[in-house]
């Protein structure tokens, strides 16, 4: 113990960190003891924040998600982001993209829109890229609305952060291999590493606000934002953490992104003249996803903290549940058996009955397959209260699009609302429902005033990833 003693000296290592147990020379030939047992703790939601294409902010986002509005608009040239391409190159690219249409966050100085100048135009802010931008927006919403921001040294190294991303910042990796095209190499920016590495994320939100626990960036797909989510409430039942700043972020709307998925044939092409039309989850003229982009972040915090510092509670994550689907890299198989077991999993975890559940925010991406096999994964998993009208679900991906790293943190947060506000939004641009629904089995077509106790949220990622978060109303017990 003397060597790690002086060992802690020079380090500058706090005294309160020397846990270990004294160990004797005779003690080498005996096993050793257990590991601590580490008692699970309840985890409550205490702030949320959001960046969506339906607004700037969380208010403004679920205003106009309950009213049907849509965030889906048609594309133009300077959405491409390829201000480093000549003009020639650019028609050239945005004429060969089949489609048009996508989910864009409103910019702007006014109330509701993001403001570029503050979040990503400054001088100091040369090594944020735009998702990450997004994130440091919805990170301030949710740390203001918790009111955590810790000053003592012992609250910094107990609250953490995990936000992950999908692709990064796709459109400076193509700016930079222009560079190579242009043989300019020696142009490229010093910052081109960190703008596009996903957990710089959350490396930028826990060094603006000094939060020195966990430091975790989940990379899974359109199931990345609930992956992070649900890493983050186990870092706090584990006792790694008491709070965790946790959610996903995306900023895809660049012409390589966009090209990519065109080419994966996964986006919509036939309503790129009625773009509010396009992403239509659940019915039968769905023909693919609207790409989308923006960040949700909730503060996660254990529940006799928040308690404790008398914190607004908007409900408590009950279960986490993941599965793998083993089966394709972007199809899911035709039984769902994925989606079950992932709802399956958090079911389990919370103690809950499935006919306690009473909202489902589905995946649904407005894709042909997927939403189809998910129907009926809901329907296996709840099919007594579905098949009774008692459960209400539906896909708020008609009004946002698909926000793929970011949509399993944003749809968690619509989940979280929905037990706040005792609404269960809408699916939008249900017309005619795929013929897998019956007449006691629909998705809501109109937001729904309802009590809503218990609320699940899915999200299913290429690669076969699959994570269902759930949420419960607390009481002050």
């Amino acid at each position: 113990m003397s060597m790690l003693f002086h060992a802690s000296r020079r380090l500058s290592i706090p005294h309160r960190f020397y846990f270990f147990r004294t160990i004797s020379s005779s003690s080498s030939s005996t096993p050793f003891p257990p590991p601590p047992i580490v008692s699970s703790r309840r985890v409550v939601v205490t702030g949320l924040g959001m960046v969506t294409p339906l607004g700037c902010g969380v208010d403004k986002t679920w205003k106009n998600l309950i009213e049907g509005k849509c965030g889906v608009r048609e594309l133009c040239l300077e959405d491409l982001k390829m201000s480093a391409f000549d003009k020639e190159t650019q028609l050239s690219t945005f004429d060969q993209l089949s489609s048009k249409v996508a989910a864009i966050v409103p910019t702007g100085t006014n109330p509701g829109e993001f403001n570029q100048d503050i979040w990503l135009n400054s001088k100091d802010n040369r090594s944020i890229a735009r998702f990450i931008a997004y994130a440091l927006c919805a990170a301030d919403e949710a740390l203001k609305d918790s009111n955590w921001f810790p000053t003592e040294q012992e609250d910094k190294e107990r609250t953490g952060v995990s936000i992950g991303g999908g692709t990064g910042s796709i459109s400076d990796i193509l700016d930079s291999a222009q560079l190579i095209c242009e043989k300019r190499l020696r142009r490229l920016s010093p910052f081109f590493i960190p703008r596009i590495l996903i957990n710089m994320a959350s490396g930028h939100v826990s060094m603006k606000y000094g939060l020195q626990g966990p430091n975790h960036a989940a990379v899974t797909a359109c199931a990345t934002g609930a992956h992070s989510i649900g890493d983050a409430v186990r870092m706090i039942q584990f006792g790694d953490a008491d709070v965790m700043v946790a959610g996903g972020t995306e900023s895809s709307i660049d012409a390589l992104s966009i090209a990519g998925f065109c080419r994966s044939r996964a986006l919509s092409t036939k309503y790129n003249s009625t773009p509010q039309e396009a992403s239509r989850p659940f019915d039968t003229g769905r023909d693919g996803f609207v790409i989308g982009e923006g960040s949700g972040v909730l503060v996660l915090e254990e529940f006799e903290h928040a308690k404790n510092r008398g914190a607004k509670v908007y409900a408590e994550v009950r279960g986490y549940g993941m599965s793998g689907d083993a089966y394709h890299i972007t199809q899911p198989p035709s039984d769902g058996r994925g989606a079950i077991l992932a709802m399956t999993h958090a079911l389990r975890q919370s103690g809950l009955h499935p006919s306690e559940v009473d909202y489902v925010n589905a995946h649904a991406t407005s894709t042909s397959l997927g939403d189809a096999i998910e129907a009926n994964a809901i329907k296996i998993m709840f099919f007594d209260p579905a098949i009774s009208s008692a459960l209400a679900f539906s896909s708020t991906k008609g009004a946002v699009g698909h926000l793929l790293g970011a949509a399993g943190a944003v749809e968690a947060i619509f989940a979280v609302l929905a037990i706040q506000h005792g609404i269960a939004p809408l699916t939008l641009n249900l017309t005619k429902p795929d013929p897998v629904f019956s007449d006691g089995f629909m998705p809501l077509t109109a937001s729904k005033e309802m009590p809503i106790r218990v609320a699940m949220s899915n999200s299913f990622g290429f690669g076969g990833t699959n994570a269902s978060l759930l949420f419960s109303s607390t009481g002050s017990d």
